[in-house]
């Protein structure tokens, strides 16, 4: 196996694949507004909510999808969705700054989920404008309580986030040992009886209306049993005089980066087999991206997305839903049907899948370590600005030369290392050995695909004064492509709001 063989091209599905083969515009979008470039598709992302909705439509649930804005902090997302259907998108937030983001973008309060840390104004301004209040333990209901009687504040509903799945003897059944991944989030469930009793104590302010998780794994099985012990839990609350309606399943539902699963295989095993020093490294300096190499053994495990994930995002609720619970044995889906439960999700990376990319600008080529066959390509952006390593994604950019191949003689795939605009050795763009079609010259573009959740600006900073990435919305088709400052997106069919 040769060393060039070793791609790890993304995953690019309409409308996003039409916009890269449109080079010239990409070009033409980074002349007038520099590198980086932030480009986002606020259709994509409505259309995304769509295929969540077709898998409520098929298990003919009820239920809200609730976008997790923390996964990108661009309005164009926010307001796209908030033109949705009212009762089948909200948005869930994670801060005072995105819950008055998501109402400045057209979201109401009955719309809206708050979950994450919640300092007191947040708790106050979600209650006042009628937000629905994910609790993660006793001591934020008190906290809510309190607010709400203070301030004469409108009975709260919400949502009491459950943790530690572990399940005892009279759940499980004989012989079946359940685990549990544990959380710093939630409130464990077998320690939930407190929280049932604040909750009673506090029935006057605040009103239970369903329980919720989210776990921090990909594993269908723990999610099941999760979602299961969900249904469970709420007829233990019915039976205790409360009456909620809704499971709250969160996100985690996963994007495929890596359109061959072949070459995530072959990259993978190379990486091992570069660490026990077999094969050239394929990282810079040798990083093994949390893999050691102790007496030829390879120890440790990988910090790494699974960048090929065939079944993901809408796909991977399907397979949740249609899944025999652990216990009961039945379809989770089924079992919401038959309790009458209306399910929420709170998908973010899944919700912006393939509805964004981000620009750089190839700023100098030259050789690596005194090796003609290694280059360094600084790009006028930093680690920052995007950031998918940082989340342990890897998947190679798509080159769009500045002028085509006219006049380019013929070129051999070259591996190149992306580094960035800062004076630090740590501004690496990508750790391991990036293979290209062809080395890039100054003024090409690299364009990296599928930065909308999490990587376009989760990390970006002005450091040393770099100018941070700007972000556009793109709509339309080839010759007909429209582009605007994300801060001037609105949902309307054109500029001036007129029909077209």
């Amino acid at each position: 196996m040769s060393e060039q063989s070793l791609y790890l091209r993304p995953r690019t599905d309409p409308p996003l694949a039409s916009l890269l083969r449109d080079a010239p515009f990409l070009h033409a979008l980074c002349d007038a507004l520099g590198s980086p470039l932030n480009v986002l598709l606020p259709e994509a992302v409505a259309a995304n909510a769509d295929r969540f909705r077709s898998v409520y439509r098929s298990h003919h649930l009820a239920g809200r999808v609730y976008f997790a804005h923390k996964a990108n902090r661009s309005s164009a997302p926010v307001r796209r969705l908030a033109a949705c259907d009212p009762a089948a998108v909200g948005v869930d937030v994670a801060s005072l700054g995105e819950l008055r983001h998501a109402l400045s973008c057209g979201f109401t309060g009955d719309r809206v989920m708050a979950t994450g840390p919640k300092d007191p104004e947040f708790l106050w301004l979600a209650t006042r404008v009628g937000a629905t209040v994910n609790l993660d333990s006793p001591g934020e209901l008190e906290r809510l309580a309190h607010l709400v009687g203070t301030h004469g504040l409108p009975r709260a509903e919400v949502l009491v986030r459950l943790s530690e799945f572990e399940a005892d003897g009279a759940y499980a059944g004989p012989g079946t040992r359940m685990l549990s991944r544990r959380s710093r989030f939630g409130t464990p469930v077998a320690e939930a009886d407190a929280m049932w009793k604040a909750l009673e104590r506090h029935s006057e302010h605040v009103e239970l209306v369903g329980v919720s998780y989210h776990l921090d794994t990909t594993a269908l099985e723990e999610k099941a049993r999760a979602l299961e012990r969900c249904v469970l839990v709420m007829d233990e609350c019915r039976a205790r005089g409360f009456s909620p309606r809704a499971v709250d399943i969160g996100g985690g539902f996963g994007v495929g980066y890596v359109d061959d699963g072949d070459e995530w295989e072959r990259w993978t095993t190379a990486l091992s087999e570069a660490v026990l020093g077999v094969r050239p490294p394929l990282t810079w300096r040798g990083h093994g991206y949390g893999l050691r190499n102790e007496g030829g053994t390879v120890r440790g495990s990988a910090a790494l997305y699974p960048a090929h994930r065939p079944v993901a995002g809408p796909g991977y609720l399907d397979a949740l839903l249609t899944r025999p619970s652990p216990v009961l044995g039945r379809a989770p889906a089924t079992l919401l049907l038959e309790h009458l439960d209306d399910l929420h999700v709170e998908p973010g990376r899944a919700l912006v899948d393939q509805c964004g990319l981000t620009l750089a600008r190839v700023v100098d080529v030259r050789s690596a370590d005194a090796d003609p066959a290694r280059h360094l390509v600084r790009l006028a952006m930093n680690a920052g600005d995007m950031s998918l390593e940082e989340h342990g994604v890897l998947v190679d950019p798509v080159l769009l030369p500045r002028r085509g191949d006219e006049g380019r003689t013929a070129e051999e795939p070259v591996g190149v290392y992306l580094v960035g605009n800062l004076c630090l050795e740590a501004d690496l763009i990508t750790r391991r050995l990036v293979y290209l079609p062809r080395l890039p010259r100054t003024g090409d573009l690299l364009a990296f695909v599928n930065t909308a959740g999490y990587a376009m600006d989760f990390h970006a900073h002005h450091a040393q004064r770099q100018a941070t990435a700007r972000t556009v919305a793109v709509t339309g088709e080839t010759g007909e492509r429209r582009w605007c400052l994300d801060e001037d997106y609105w949902p309307l069919t054109d500029p001036q709001g007129v029909p077209s």
